[in-house]
């Protein structure tokens, strides 16, 4: 889960980290076969939305943006 783990690293850090935190979803999707790529995206999803249940303000700003980008990469595949 090597892809994972990095990508859950970078969605953990920053809250300015926005770009980071795409490039990351974009070079998981990059590196994962298509059959898989989905339950990936699930994956990450669940922990951004288990991270923003305990945070507030800016961590939670970013959270949702994470969010919403994940759910943008759902709809495309």
């Amino acid at each position: 889960m090597g892809h994972v783990d990095t990508c859950l690293g970078i969605l953990r850090g920053d809250v300015k980290g926005i770009p980071l935190a795409e490039r990351a979803i974009d070079e998981y999707c990059d590196a994962t076969p298509a059959p898989a790529r989905r339950s990936g995206l699930r994956f990450l999803q669940q922990d951004v939305l288990d991270q923003r249940k305990a945070v507030l303000g800016d961590h939670r700003t970013f959270a949702d943006a994470v969010n919403a980008y994940i759910e943008k990469k759902l709809a495309a595949e």
